[in-house]
Formats: C-alpha cells, sequence, structure tokens
C-alpha cells in the first residue's frame, strides 16, 4: 500500500529471530544435543590408537564445540554491528528528514 506524502514514515525494529540467529542457536545447542544423547556413542568400537570410541568421542566433540562456539560467537558479533548500523541509518534518516546524502 503506497504512503501518503503527509504521513510520517514509521520505523520497525529489527526482527528478533532471523536466520542468522537460528545458525548461532544451532551452533550453540548441537553440542549439548551429541553429549546428552549418551546412547549414541555409549561403546567401545572403534578405537583410535587403543582408544575406546567414548572417549575418543567426547574428546573430539570438545574441539568441535569449541569452533561452533567460535563461529557462534564471530556471527553474534557480525549481526549486532549490523543491527546497530541499520540503527544509526534509520535514526540519521528521521532526523534529516528522509533526505539522501
Amino acid at each position: 500500500m503506497p504512503e501518503e506524502s503527509g504521513s510520517p514514515e514509521v520505523t520497525r525494529p529489527a526482527p528478533v529471530v532471523t536466520p542468522v540467529r537460528v545458525v548461532i542457536a544451532l551452533c550453540l545447542f548441537a553440542p549439548f544435543v551429541a553429549m546428552l544423547w549418551v546412547g549414541s556413542y555409549a561403546k567401545t568400537e572403534p578405537t583410535v590408537g587403543g582408544i575406546p570410541f567414548f572417549y575418543w568421542y567426547q574428546m573430539l566433540w570438545v574441539l568441535i564445540s569449541t569452533v561452533l562456539t567460535m563461529t557462534a560467537y564471530t556471527l553474534w558479533n557480525r549481526d549486532q554491528r549490523a543491527r546497530k548500523a541499520a540503527a544509526q541509518a534509520a535514526q540519521a534518516q528521521t532526523q534529516g528528514g528522509g533526505a539522501s546524502a
């Protein structure tokens, strides 16, 4: 629906649930699911260097969790910077009367 020329422009806040935030949540949730689903790794075979699966699987998830947490942190910071820049641009646009720079 087209806006009337005399009506003030309404700015809407950014949505709370975005695809980036869903990826962040999955990155943080995956290690919990992997470690709490004990039945999937409660076995001794296959062994790696004589270490039973039960142990090396958990140690592998320490490394995977580190990578996933770093990814989530990077995505979160990028998302926050983008939201801040969008909010500042919207604020500048409303203060400047909507004129382009």
